[in-house]
């Protein structure tokens, strides 16, 4: 009366699932400096933490009697697992059957694990290896007909995305559907070398554009630098702990807030270098990460998508053990300026923190958005409005350290000024409307043409506008709150952190992260 027979024959088809596309994939894939499926899902989770939902979904070859002669699995891994101790959906593409195409209850799978992440309210990570659900050609052969392309996940990409955590890794040549997979999520992770992601891969775009190479059509080098993915990683493991990282940071969804961490940073601690971390000349350069790993506790910055809108610096770190996201002017980029790719970046990065629930510390030079024919051409003023649309809209805590320059829209801009923020300001900040260096050849043109020596005349026009041009003067009309020495910065924004923490509330946002 016993139901072991069943269960022999269960543990028969799991094991023949296993296999994958079987030994020669197998290698093949290993061949190609890339690790199988399985071996992503064991080393992405907590050891022995996967549990596999729809394992036995695949094509079956059965004999005369009706017998299980072999199994080749659907394409696609999904389960649960835990990160850190906390549970997660993922999925995993299966490069050893059929490259990832369209297979034997791929599409149900699919669906599966991202209405599981969503109701569930768990984070969701997706392996991307392939089309990862897209279609193949011999699916015309083999269903006997043309399918009508349908956007059967788009509206769970779009609540996932209002909803949970989302990571994608793209860990081989993924097109298509895969590569929408990869752009539609919070935070997406390329391995240089071995990944490639395309609209449509080399084979389809040489009919209309000529042979190309994988990595020339759509290396890591191309989209960690445009945007469409975050982040390159130099291995597969690598691109595991960056996922696991950037989850640290966040709530299992929007309904739970990010849970602060033991720290043993003091919150005093004061960097004398601070004093002269920004040189007195407003043409020169500094290192913002360098001030930015100074202010927040040790070790804790996180730094998202370094490779592209490189005049803004993003990121998620900690403050007295509380989760903050941080946005930063880079002045080694543009002068800091918000060129259309950093907006981007901005509005993408915004409404990653209003969605979660995360304060913004905001360390601020800003000389305005970027100018110049190149400027106009992408459409820099479209792009920064977006910025300002998310800045507006956010209703998270912010705090405001002007570190240099604060001029035009652009630095109007430096958080929601029709709500209350923390605004501190350091002895080097500067704002107006434009540039006094830039301003003075249009204001003053006249008089330093007319000087017998234009150079020396410039030179006193500039110091004596500076003078009014001091925060100190701002100060005087209550146009900057604070003035502080550098060096306390750290204690104000673990202030800031104490105080906004209990400011944030769980639940979804009035709109959700647009990829």
């Amino acid at each position: 009366m016993s139901w072991e027979k069943e269960i022999e024959e269960l543990r028969r088809r799991e094991a023949l699932a296993r296999r994958m596309g079987g030994p020669e994939k197998v290698k093949r894939q290993h061949d190609g400096g890339k690790l199988t499926v399985r071996e992503r899902v064991d080393r992405l989770l907590d050891a022995g933490s996967f549990h596999e939902v729809g394992g036995l979904a695949g094509w079956g070859s059965y004999g005369a009697e009706g017998e299980l002669v072999d199994f080749t699995p659907a394409n696609l891994v999904m389960g649960r697992g835990r990160i850190g101790g906390r549970p997660v959906a993922v999925t995993g593409d299966d490069f050893t059957v059929r490259g990832g195409a369209n297979d034997g209850g791929i599409k149900h799978k699919l669906l599966a694990v991202e209405r599981m992440a969503c109701d569930l309210r768990l984070p969701l990570v997706r392996l991307v290896d392939g089309t990862g659900g897209g279609g193949s050609v011999k699916n015309l052969e083999l269903q006997g007909h043309s399918p009508m392309p349908k956007a059967f996940l788009w509206d769970w990409w779009t609540d996932n995305l209002a909803e949970v955590p989302v990571v994608s890794l793209a860990l081989g040549s993924v097109a298509g559907l895969g590569a929408a997979r990869v752009a539609a999520s919070h935070y997406s992770v390329m391995v240089k070398g071995s990944s490639q992601m395309f609209v449509a891969g080399p084979p389809v775009v040489e009919w209309t554009h000529g042979r190309f190479e994988k990595n020339e059509l759509g290396g890591s080098h191309i989209h960690t630098r445009n945007g469409a993915v975050d982040d390159e990683a130099a291995s597969e493991d690598e691109a595991f702990e960056r996922a696991r990282r950037f989850l640290s940071y966040l709530p299992s969804s929007v309904h739970e807030l990010a849970a602060r961490t033991a720290s043993e940073d003091d919150p005093e601690r004061k960097d004398p270098w601070l004093i002269e971390a920004v040189p007195r000349d407003p043409r020169k350069v500094y290192d913002m990460r360098k001030i930015i790993a100074s202010v927040v506790d040790r070790d804790s910055f996180f730094e998202i998508g370094r490779l592209w809108g490189r005049s803004i610096i993003t990121g998620f770190a900690r403050l007295a053990g509380w989760p903050v996201a941080v946005m930063a002017g880079n002045s080694m980029y543009y002068g800091g300026a918000w060129t259309a790719r950093a907006s981007e970046k901005i509005t993408r990065f915004v409404d990653l923190a209003q969605v979660f629930h995360l304060p913004v510390v905001h360390l601020v030079d800003c000389p305005g958005f970027f100018i110049g024919p190149e400027a106009e051409k992408e459409g820099t003023i479209r792009y920064g409005m977006r910025a300002a649309s998310a800045i507006l809209q956010s209703k998270n805590p912010w705090c405001s350290v002007i570190v240099r320059k604060v001029f035009g829209v652009a630095g109007a801009l430096h958080q929601n000024s029709s709500r209350y923020g923390m605004r501190v300001a350091w002895p080097s900040a500067e704002w107006g409307s434009l540039p006094i260096a830039g301003g003075l050849e249009a204001a003053y043109r006249a008089e330093i043409e007319a000087a017998a020596d234009p150079a020396a005349r410039r030179a006193q026009i500039e110091a004596r506008i500076r003078k009014f041009a001091s925060p100190m003067r701002g100060a005087e009309r209550f146009d900057i709150e604070e003035i502080i020495d550098p060096r306390d910065t750290r204690r104000i924004l673990c202030e800031f952190a104490e105080l906004a923490a209990p400011l944030r509330t769980p639940g979804r946002s009035h709109f959700g992260v647009r990829p």
